[in-house]
């Protein structure tokens, strides 16, 4: 086999570009002998081209095409080859729009997950009395918990005198399966100045601006928070005992343990701040100059509603210094509404009851945020569910942001239709839960008895997004899943198929919303690494760029379509080295 270095050689680096070009293949010219190469039926999520190689040299590709060219790259001895054809599919590595990995994998540190079929009895029973005990224990000043579930819960709420019962000294939250809806004992209240110790009310209903607070029948606070007003009272939390320094790097290594377990190297964290603290932002850089991290991590520091916005847009600007090779920070989130099938989507027409959802924001106030975080060059990273969240979001980037910018919209489970020829236009990205378009049938059957049908029937609009222009990739909000998978191939089945594989009901939700696999894994790959402004360096397999990619144990673009779930990540590869295989 004639080496590279024999090449060189007699080939002048015109010339090699000029054959290599001519084998159907690109390759960066000057590159010697590769690291690796690998052989089998590569996806590059370039124009949806399939090749037949690549090669890897210092962790960025120098070669993709077909097999006849690359092995020009291969020097015995010094080159790996993995020969994978046959196995599976080869792909970029995945990203993920949006998740909460930091408190997700977080809170199990500090506190109880409630199980997604847990019942109040055994919330009230079994799950608090032991987490109060572990609490006492460790010397704890806070208890927090997360993933009780809304519609297991509803008909039952507990309330702050049962959780009073069991403890009465220690201020708890627990949050819902969404983290938009939490509950608490009296004393967080009066920590947080909602109640006082004896007993008066301070702040009831909508007081705390974008929230509710929930009212007992004997006219005090019943324990239940909804939106911002729960988020003001985590505030109230010992949060720098719960998620010290040293836990959120013990948390970053977790973290990645689950990403690259599951084919992620890059992903957006939706509330960097949700200890309302810096700890997270520190323990990424210190882990990334620590030469450990080995996926790209972007935070968004998050503003309430009942912050002073001037205030907190100078700590966003602050936590620029944590920036690093692999950690980016340049995004800013807001709430602009709940969420629809809670009742806090800000939707048109309205809920059967009359009422139209919560919203957190004025037109003119999130211009202003917008127009104030662009001129600091951070991006805006906005919540809206509901259609009137999205319209209003639009028209506050249209008037106040900037183009280049990418600011972007979360979730969006409904678009009014003149608005996505207006998000193509001016750049206006969106990440989507594509995980959530399925619907049991407990959660369709509450959908009908709240919802107008526009909305008791539809839901997120992939497809629309592709065939408008508008660049949607794909997210998992974990651990808000909805009992829905975290990882790229169960998420891509029900893009494709509207169906979520455990479920009784099988009738695909919406279908004329389904997308196509290629479109699936572009809304994975490609389209995250724009999301991120990172798609010079990464999500596709293209010379030039890092060598992050997946070896799939299955081929996800030609199986049956409900074995699609069934794929896994055989090895993951961030920057040419493996650093995830089973």
């Amino acid at each position: 086999m004639l080496n590279r270095r024999t090449f060189i050689k007699t080939t002048s680096l015109a010339a090699l570009g000029f054959m290599v070009a001519g084998w159907g293949g690109n390759a960066a010219a000057g590159e010697g002998t590769a690291d690796l190469v690998v052989y089998g039926k590569i996806f590059t999520s370039e124009d949806n081209k399939i090749v037949e190689a690549f090669a890897v040299k210092d962790g960025k590709f120098i070669y993709v095409g077909d097999k006849k060219g690359v092995e020009e790259f291969i020097e015995q001895g010094k080159t790996e080859v993995i020969d994978y054809r046959g196995k599976g599919l080869v792909m970029p590595a995945c990203g993920n729009g949006h998740a909460h990995y930091s408190f997700g994998i977080g809170i199990p540190k500090v506190g109880p997950t409630i199980g997604f079929d847990d019942t109040p009895e055994k919330f009230l029973n079994e799950i608090v009395p032991e987490a109060v005990k572990k609490a006492r224990e460790t010397g704890a000043t806070s208890i927090l918990g997360f993933g009780w579930r809304l519609l297991t819960f509803e008909k039952n709420m507990p309330t702050r005198q049962q959780l009073d019962a069991i403890c009465s000294d220690i201020p708890m939250y627990f949050a819902d399966t969404e983290g938009h809806k939490g509950l608490v004992n009296t004393i967080l209240l009066v920590k947080a100045g909602i109640m006082s110790e004896d007993g008066k009310v301070l702040k009831k209903g909508t007081d705390i601006r974008g929230g509710e607070i929930g009212m007992g029948a004997d006219g005090t606070p019943s324990g239940y928070l909804t939106e911002q007003a729960g988020t003001y009272a985590r505030s109230f939390l010992d949060n720098d005992k719960l998620f010290s320094f040293e836990l959120a790097k013990e948390t970053m290594a977790d973290i990645e343990k689950h990403l690259l377990s599951e084919g992620y190297t890059m992903y957006l964290d939706g509330f960097g701040n949700y200890f309302f603290n810096e700890n997270f932002y520190k323990a990424a850089q210190e882990y990334d100059k620590e030469g450990k991290m080995n996926f790209v991590l972007g935070t968004t520091y998050e503003f309430e509603s009942w912050m002073d916005i001037d205030e907190n847009l100078k700590k966003a600007v602050e936590v620029q210094k944590y920036a690093s090779n692999h950690v980016k920070t340049n995004w800013i989130k807001i709430f602009i509404d709940g969420t629809v099938e809670s009742g806090t989507g800000f939707i048109d027409p309205v809920y059967l009851d009359g009422h139209q959802g919560r919203v957190n924001w004025s037109e003119e106030e999130v211009a202003d945020i917008t127009r104030k975080a662009n001129a600091e060059n951070l991006t805006m990273h906005i919540h809206a569910f509901g259609n009137m969240a999205v319209n209003r979001s639009v028209n506050a980037f249209i008037n106040a942001g900037k183009d280049e910018l990418r600011n972007t919209l979360v979730h969006v489970r409904h678009v009014n239709a003149e608005d996505f020829k207006r998000m193509a236009e001016h750049n206006i990205y969106v990440t989507e839960g594509m995980l959530w378009h399925h619907v049991d049938e407990d959660l369709q059957e509450d959908l009908n008895k709240t919802l107008p049908a526009k909305f008791a029937t539809t839901g997120f609009p992939m497809k629309s997004h592709f065939d408008n222009g508008v660049n949607i990739t794909s997210h998992s909000d974990y651990p808000a899943t909805y009992h829905s998978p975290d990882d790229p191939f169960g998420i891509m089945e029900i893009a494709v198929t509207g169906v979520y594989h455990i479920e009784k009901n099988k009738k695909p939700w919406e279908p004329e919303e389904l997308i196509t696999r290629e479109q699936a894994i572009q809304s994975l790959t490609i389209n995250v690494a724009k999301q991120m402004f990172l798609e010079n360096e990464r999500g596709s397999i293209k010379t030039g760029k890092f060598a992050d990619f997946l070896l799939v144990t299955k081929d996800v673009l030609t199986c049956p379509k409900t074995e699609i779930h069934t794929a896994k990540p055989a090895a993951t590869y961030f920057e040419g080295k493996k650093v995830f295989s089973v």
